[in-house]
């Protein structure tokens, strides 16, 4: 076993007293309720903006942060784990957004000593950039959409490449998200200008040109898939959310259970989205979203590595509280 994860395991062993939620707003309430609950205290973060934010005045202690701006607060890493050591924090919860996916982060938590309740930093690092995902996860028999599985960069390969997939294709930022840098291409004669348009936007976007080139699927159904894993290797899955009805690649509407699948699809899928977990040793609340077309015939498609906004919908349907599974 890597030397990350055991160090990783033994950081998880540790008997959590006292969580700091490094959020503000719904989440780092709906965050410190599940762990006044369950007998543990709670510290609230909060930059001067937010002085009297109903999190502030829940948590039992609050520490100030700096300036409203989140990069002078809510994204000052260091002055997190700082106030951890002084009030004697066992954990850090990081919600979603602000430093929930920083992979620098995870690893200056497990580094102080801290619990970081969600995955460790390098299954952060697998997931977090699509090409590396979909390498992480290739020998572990998961479908994946047509095409290549590695940074283009070169215009007339990647016209060779378009060509053998077959039109329509889609180009993706390899580091993206919430549909940046993402081009579909219907015909040959617009291949060009699309790359260098997605390649422009996922600079701009993300810091990042690295641009890959997939089969288009038409009208797909997007499915996402919630996951948990311990620090034992073991990851369940907790059914599906359909997440179809979007507007400008994102969400609107999520919906549990999915009409569109059966029973034997639900399983493969839900099997194929612990094997995902499995790939990259997660431990954890996770979510693996998949593509799936009128065939039902499904592909994945990327890994969120953290609890989502969304994650209520599976409450309801489980009736498990995912925050007090992850802790």
């Amino acid at each position: 076993m890597p030397l990350f994860f055991l160090s990783y395991l033994c950081n998880m062993a540790k008997i959590i007293k006292k969580i700091l939620v490094a959020n503000r707003g719904e989440i780092a309430l709906r965050v410190m309720r599940s762990a006044k609950e369950m007998g543990i205290k709670t510290v609230a973060v909060y930059s001067e903006a937010d002085r009297k934010a109903p999190h502030v005045v829940y948590a039992d202690e609050a520490v100030l942060l700096g300036p409203a701006p989140s990069s002078q607060s809510y994204l000052k890493g260091d002055r997190i784990i700082e106030a951890c050591i002084k009030l004697g924090v066992d954990a850090i919860h990081p919600g979603y957004g602000f430093l929930s996916e920083n992979a620098d982060f995870a690893q200056a938590v497990a580094d102080a000593g801290l619990v970081f309740i969600g995955p460790s930093a390098r299954s952060m690092q697998m997931m977090g950039n699509k090409l590396a995902a979909k390498h992480a996860v290739k020998d572990f028999n998961i479908p994946m959409v047509p095409g290549l599985d590695e940074a283009i960069a070169d215009i007339s390969k990647a016209k060779r490449v378009a060509q053998e997939v077959g039109f329509p294709i889609l180009i993706k930022a390899a580091a993206g998200g919430g549909g940046k840098g993402m081009r579909v291409v219907e015909k040959m004669e617009d291949f060009e200008e699309q790359m260098n348009l997605a390649v422009s936007e996922a600079t701009s976007s993300f810091g990042d040109g690295s641009v890959f080139i997939e089969k288009y699927i038409g009208s797909p159904r997007h499915i996402e898939i919630q996951v948990l894993g311990d620090t034992q290797g073991n990851v369940v899955y907790l059914f599906e959310r359909e997440c179809s009805i979007q507007r400008r690649h994102q969400k609107l509407v999520e919906e549990a259970p999915s009409a569109l699948l059966t029973p034997d699809v639900r399983k493969a899928m839900g099997e194929a989205a612990v094997r995902v977990a499995k790939a990259c040793h997660y431990v954890g609340a996770g979510t693996v979203e998949f593509l799936c077309d009128e065939n039902l015939n499904f592909y994945f498609l990327e890994m969120n590595t953290r609890l989502q906004v969304e994650h209520p919908v599976t409450e309801l349907i489980t009736g498990l509280d995912l925050v007090k599974e992850q802790i």
